[in-house]
């Protein structure tokens, strides 16, 4: 994240327009991987784009730095932006989202907790997903919700 410290020292907390990407992880049993986020509720492991980075490369890094998980193969399930993805975090900065959801069941290793960033992380029944799970992931995963029950 050293590109957007960079960034906030020129700017301070007016607006930035932020790329990034998360990933819904599916394991065998269709379950999907959400994180217990140290900051607040249950959210997909994703983060911001790095300089030089591909939004793949993106998923695969932070994937692999939050989950202990290594991803291979990603499906573009699409591209959120827009007056809906406005955040004001708690110091104050502001941010406008640009975030590419991607998909993958192509997973190998085992779950490793960074606890700086999580609580827990936990596969869920796509039936049953955690109260906490905030609106905006949600946002991330009801389209591939649809696509599964018109398949």
């Amino acid at each position: 994240m050293n590109y957007v410290m960079d960034l906030r020292k020129l700017v301070g907390s007016r607006p930035l327009i932020l790329t990034g990407s998360v990933v819904l992880v599916l394991n065998n049993n269709n379950e999907l991987l959400l994180q217990h986020r140290s900051d607040g509720g249950w959210g997909l492991p994703g983060g911001l784009m790095e300089l030089g980075e591909s939004l793949e490369d993106t998923s695969r890094r932070v994937v692999k730095e939050e989950t202990g998980l290594l991803i291979g193969d990603l499906k573009l399930l699409g591209v959120f932006s827009g007056p809906d993805y406005y955040f004001k975090i708690s110091n104050g900065d502001e941010l406008y989202s640009v975030t590419a959801v991607f998909v993958t069941n192509d997973i190998e290793g085992e779950i490793k907790i960074d606890r700086e960033e999580s609580i827990d992380i936990q596969f869920f029944s796509l039936n049953k997903l955690p109260k906490g799970l905030t609106e905006e992931y949600r946002s991330y995963i009801n389209p591939y919700l649809e696509q599964l029950l018109t398949n």
